[in-house]
């Protein structure tokens, strides 16, 4: 069974008397320890299909299943678990996917090793074992010697490897990023995206959302989304390698 299977699934947003189809029946599945990104022009769905993904948004229609587990099945009737509650959704949200944002979406007045330590106080973790999950989140991106810093102190690289740590610390499922090297510069992005790939081989499945071609080639395999359609779905040279 696929780790993520979308079957047919529909996005439509109602912007005042215009009905915008965002998403036009995306077929996708992603296996476990897949490494994937996804492209597309501006206006192609990427950050709906995202959303979609990441349980921050639900389809218009289709089926959704992630882990075994039916986010979303029009074809089921509203009291047979065909939709999520809000409250299932965000404990989707925060056990099973670990996000990466451009902007790093850190709080400015904690340390660092506090902010990857709030998935966990959301999950109800002891502190004692919530600091040592965070610990070791931080050893994985290497910045353990950071730990006690805010992020006013840390490098945008820095920043991002916190936001990283904070993905990981719950050991998702998923870890989904968008355009995670969206605010950094060459050398830093390079570095950035070095790390994926070792969080990868180290067995973490990862969808990448981004625009930049050297960037998505990281991943082995790569889903071009146009007119929220995917228009191809191609194996990168380290995907054959």
């Amino acid at each position: 069974m696929a780790l993520l299977a979308l079957t047919n699934v529909t996005k439509v947003y109602q912007v005042g008397a215009v009905a915008v189809h965002a998403l036009r029946g995306i077929d996708l599945m992603v296996e476990k320890n897949e490494y994937v990104s996804i492209m597309g022009p501006s206006g192609s769905g990427k950050s709906t299909l995202m959303n979609v993904i990441g349980c921050l948004d639900t389809p218009t229609s289709g089926t959704y299943i992630l882990d075994g587990k039916t986010v979303h099945d029009d074809n089921i009737g509203q009291n047979g678990n065909g939709k999520l509650s809000e409250d299932e959704l965000a404990f989707i949200r925060n056990q099973k996917i670990g996000f990466v944002f451009q902007t790093f979406n850190l709080l400015p007045r904690i340390t660092a090793l506090h902010n990857v330590e709030l998935p966990l106080i959301y999950a109800g973790i002891h502190k004692k074992e919530r600091i040592e999950m965070a610990k070791e989140a931080l050893r994985k991106v290497n910045l353990e010697d950071r730990m006690h810093h805010q992020p006013n102190e840390l490098s945008g690289g820095q920043r991002q490897r916190v936001a990283i740590a904070r993905a990981l610390v719950n050991n998702p499922s998923i870890l989904l990023a968008d355009e995670p090297t969206g605010n950094l510069d060459s050398v830093t992005s390079r570095e950035i995206m070095k790390l994926m790939d070792k969080l990868h081989d180290e067995g973490n499945t990862i969808i990448l959302v981004t625009h930049e071609t050297e960037i998505a080639q990281h991943a082995h395999r790569i889903v071009h989304l146009l007119d929220g359609k995917i228009d191809r779905d191609e194996t990168t040279p380290k995907g054959n390698s």
